[in-house]
């Protein structure tokens, strides 16, 4: 005789299985300060990717301009604040990386024990 409570059960943890949690595994694979410390690291790389990029762009555009004032700019004013706007980009996106990460590990981690609670109930029932 089929128990339906069983099947429904078995049917939710496969989902999960081939679904949401392949990802919820390879997270929790990595400890959780190595995991947050790996993808903010990725994230600052490419925000001073990107921030390289941009400024590339900008200088490009106003070229013109740059080559009729840079007699008269102050280079170390315009260093220092080029440097700040770095500091401050690369800052945000660590942290705004950060905070998403370690929501992200958190949720896995809660998913991934509910898992294993299924499993357990699972286990039970097959033992009466």
């Amino acid at each position: 005789m089929i128990n339906e409570e069983k099947v429904i059960l078995m049917t939710r943890m496969a989902s999960y299985e081939y679904g949401k949690g392949k990802k919820d595994i390879t997270i929790l694979n990595y400890f959780k300060g190595d995991y947050i410390g790996f993808q903010v690291l990725k994230s600052v790389i490419a925000a001073t990717i990107s921030f390289f990029l941009l400024l590339g762009v900008y200088f490009f555009y106003n070229f013109e301009v740059f080559m009729q004032d840079i007699y008269n700019m102050d280079l170390l004013a315009f260093g220092k604040s080029v440097i700040i706007l770095y500091l401050c980009m690369v800052g945000a996106y660590g942290v705004i990386t950060y905070v998403a990460f370690a929501t992200k590990y958190s949720r896995a981690k809660k998913s991934l024990k509910t898992y294993y609670a299924n499993l357990k109930k699972l286990a039970s029932m097959y033992e009466h």
